[in-house]
This record gives C-alpha cells, structure tokens and sequence, in this order.
C-alpha cells in the first residue's frame, strides 16, 4: 500500500498525454499568430516607411517644379517691366507708377513694387507710399541688390520701419548704351498675402498628418503652416543642411525638438531655396495598429476554430494511449477489464492498441493459470494447504459456520513400499476423485498433505458430516 500511495502521488506530478498534445497544439497556433503578425507589423512598416518616402519626395519634387517655374515667372516679369523703363528713360512719374501698377496687379507675384536709380533713390512705388516715395533705401538687402548691378534675391528679413519679413527680388536698370540707371525690385510679404501663399497655402499633402515647409538658401523658414515660425534659423536641422548644398532626397531624420520623422525635400534651382515634405512617424505607427487590429480582427475567429479543430484533433489522437495507459496502471492492483477491441484510424494507435491488448490477455491467462497452481494440489486437483487456511480466514472474517472433517489413508506408506509410488499417487488420485463426487458444490476439498484430506462443510450439521464420512469410505473400500 505504501507502495501504491507513493506511485499515485508521483504520477499527479506527470503530464497527461492529451495535455500536452494540447498545450503543444495551443502553443504552436500562439506562436503562428504571433509571428504572423510580427511579420506582418514589420512589413506593412516598412511598406508603409518606402511609400510614404516616396510620395514626401514626390510632393517635395513636384513643389520644387512649381516655385521653380513661379521664381522664372517673377524674375521674367521684373526683367519685361526693366527692358520697357531702361527703353525710355524719360518716363515721367505717371507713366512709371503705370508700369509697376501693372506688373503687381496682373500678376500678383509681389506685395510691392518700386524703381530705385543709381544713387539710391525711391523714384516711385506700387502700391504707392507717400513717405517711401523720394526716399532713399536703408536697407543692407537693397544696398546690396543696388551695388551688384546684377539680378538679386535676398535672404529673408525684417524691417525696420514696418516689421515684416520679406524677401526682396530685383532687376537692374541699363540704357541702351550701357549706363546704369538703378533697379527695379519686387517684395514678397511673408507673413501675408501673395503668390506664395495662394499656390502653397492651400496645399494639403494628405490626411495622414504629413505637412511641408520652405527655406531659404540661408536655413531660414519661408513658409511653415504655422506663421510664427517664419524666420526662425533651422539651419542645424541635417535635412536643410543638404538643401542649402543643393541636394535634394528622402530619408528618416530627427527635427530640432527631437521628433522623429519620415521627409522629402528637393532644392530649388531657381533661387537656392529647399522644400521639405514630412510627415511624423507617430502617425505611421498609428496605421500600423489599425493595420495590426484589422488583421486580428479578421484572423481571430480562422485562428480560434483552428485552434479548437487541433485540441480536439490532439485529444482523439491522445485517447487510444490515455484509455492504454489508464489499462497498464491497473495490472497488479485490480482486476483488469480488458476493452473490446476497435479499429483506431491512427495507424500507430490501431497497432500498439492490438499489441498491448494480445499482452494484456496472454498475461491474464499465464496469472490465471499461476493462481490455480498456487491454489491447487498438482496431483490431485483439490485445493492445498495455503487456499485451505485462506478460505478458513475469510469464514473466521465473515462468521461463516462450518464443519472440519479430517481424513487419512491407513497403512499408506505399506502401499508405496509393495505397489510403488506411482500406484500410491493413483490411490491418492482416486480418493480425491471420491471425495471431489460426495462433498456439496460450495464445500473445499483440500489435500493437507501427504495422504492427509481434509473438507470444509459450510454451514453443515454433525449428521451431515457423519453421512459424508460414511459414503467416502464405503466408495473407497
């Protein structure tokens, strides 16, 4: 008992077949459905990192396009209003406010525009201002557009007089005979309406959070969505960096304030300026989990009907070994009940199933022969000596009344010493053959030993043992 204590206590430690073929099943669609989708997180990232690259870049080319062919525009209206005043340089004050009444109102490039000779002086002005007409420039952007004698453009800045940030484009003014007569100059105004704003403030890269800004040669900020940043010096950020060299690509960067995004810039061939397109990586990532909650969305229920076809696909499998298992500990403790055989559509199942039962029955008759010899006289048949005691406990046990006869056979050892022991054996099988034919069913018969026989009567009377008696031994005389 000790025995069978501690082996069932060892076996609540193990681990059931059909357990572990589930936990195996479980683990293995867990760890699919993870690295599915891992795998697919990392490619719809890098998916989603390519493309939105490409189309900053894209967006970032095509608005380089535009400046660049809006700055020819301007540069070409400038130049056209310069060759009709350096073609009469007798224009009255009229005719030359005319001119330049003209250019900014059918083009809308600048916020103004104004002719300066060649010492310095404001000879007219549109929109017209009485106190900048007649004056002479101030400005170190229109001192040096005026000393270069070449076209110009200005890195942006900020007035004295009126405060605003603006960026200054000029033509310079030549007589047919070559002598210098000043320039003509258009201002932008940074922070209000004009050309740059129509054609780029309304422009929306996409939905997703992506937006754009323009800088100048010198890293400053033309245009931003948000107007209080324009001026600000961004020139340590490494993206305006190389658009201040003239390179345009598209690439993973980290703004100023340490935000990480995905941007394409091109540069601007026209006037050095550069055009950044970005768009934030958290904005990304927030596609990737709906990406990632669609996915699991449309694979939980797949996964969970898998997952339940493979546990009770496991189970089955698992049976046949548990129902064999369950079968094997018996063997010793109990008795053993062995199952009707079936056909198993495993194949190894259906084997070991067949095998161990055969086993399982060859051992049930070689224990069942063992036990009868253990209980039984090999020469006579009747019960021996250790089932007769047996049998005398467990009636002692279960109060069970009964009578005792004891026989042996006179002058038995005479019979082996003149006939031989092999006519003595006989003797003895015969006796036992009498008294097997006079004893009642539920009666032991049991050879004691030698020629000794002895007979339980259960629940027998003194007359009924001394009939007994009497018809054994008239049969055996």
């Amino acid at each position: 008992m000790p025995v069978l204590r501690e082996i069932k206590r060892s076996q609540r430690n193990k681990i059931g077949l059909a357990t572990l073929l589930s936990g195996l099943v479980i683990l293995s669609v867990v760890l699919t459905l993870t690295l599915l989708l891992i795998a697919s997180y990392q490619s719809k990232k890098q998916a989603l990192y390519d493309t939105t690259l490409t189309l900053n870049f894209t967006n970032a080319a095509k608005m380089s396009q535009t400046m660049d062919s809006l700055f020819k525009s301007m540069r070409s209206s400038l130049q056209y209003t310069a060759g009709v005043l350096s073609s009469n340089p007798t224009t009255n004050e009229e005719e030359m406010y005319k001119n330049l009444e003209l250019m900014r109102l059918s083009s809308n490039y600048f916020n103004s525009v104004f002719v300066v000779d060649e010492t310095g002086l404001v000879r007219n002005r549109s929109p017209y201002s009485e106190g900048a007409v007649g004056s002479r420039i101030s400005t170190e952007a229109a001192k040096e557009a005026l000393a270069s004698r070449k076209p110009y453009l200005s890195h942006s800045y900020t007035t004295s007089k009126s405060n605003r940030l603006i960026v200054f484009m000029s033509e310079p003014l030549f007589e047919k005979n070559g002598t210098y007569r000043g320039i003509v100059g258009g201002t932008i105004f940074l922070q209000e309406n004009n050309i740059m704003n129509m054609i780029f403030g309304s422009n929306n890269v996409d939905d997703a959070g992506s937006s754009f800004y323009v800088v100048g040669s010198d890293g400053h900020l033309l245009y931003h969505p948000d107007k209080t940043r324009l001026g600000e010096d961004i020139s340590a950020n490494t993206v305006v960096q190389k658009l201040v060299q003239g390179k345009s690509g598209k690439e993973q960067m980290i703004n100023l304030n340490g935000v990480p995004f995905l941007a394409g810039y091109s540069s601007v061939p026209e006037n050095g300026w550069g055009i950044v397109v970005y768009s934030p990586i958290g904005a990304i990532h927030e596609q990737l989990n709906d990406h990632i909650q669609t996915l699991l969305l449309y694979s939980l229920l797949p996964f969970i009907l898998l997952l339940l076809s493979a546990i009770w696909l496991a189970r089955r499998l698992a049976r046949p070994f548990v129902s064999l298992a369950n079968l094997v500990s018996k063997i010793g403790r109990e008795e053993v009940r062995l199952p009707e055989t079936k056909n198993h559509w495993n194949r190894e199942a259906d084997l070991i199933t067949k095998a161990i039962t055969v086993a399982l029955t060859d051992i049930r008759k070689h224990t069942e022969q063992l036990t009868r010899d253990a209980m039984t006289d090999p020469l006579t048949g009747l019960t021996n000596r250790r089932t007769l005691e047996s049998i005398m406990n467990k009636w002692i046990a279960e109060q069970v009344s009964y009578s005792i006869i004891v026989m042996d056979i006179d002058r038995f050892k005479r019979i082996n010493d003149t006939y031989g022991h092999q006519t003595g054996d006989e003797v003895l099988k015969l006796l036992a053959k009498i008294i097997t034919l006079s004893v009642r069913p539920g009666d032991v018969s049991c050879r004691y030993g030698g020629e000794e026989f002895v007979v339980l009567l259960a629940l027998a009377t003194a007359g009924r043992n001394r009939t007994m008696v009497t018809d054994i031994t008239d049969q055996s005389e």
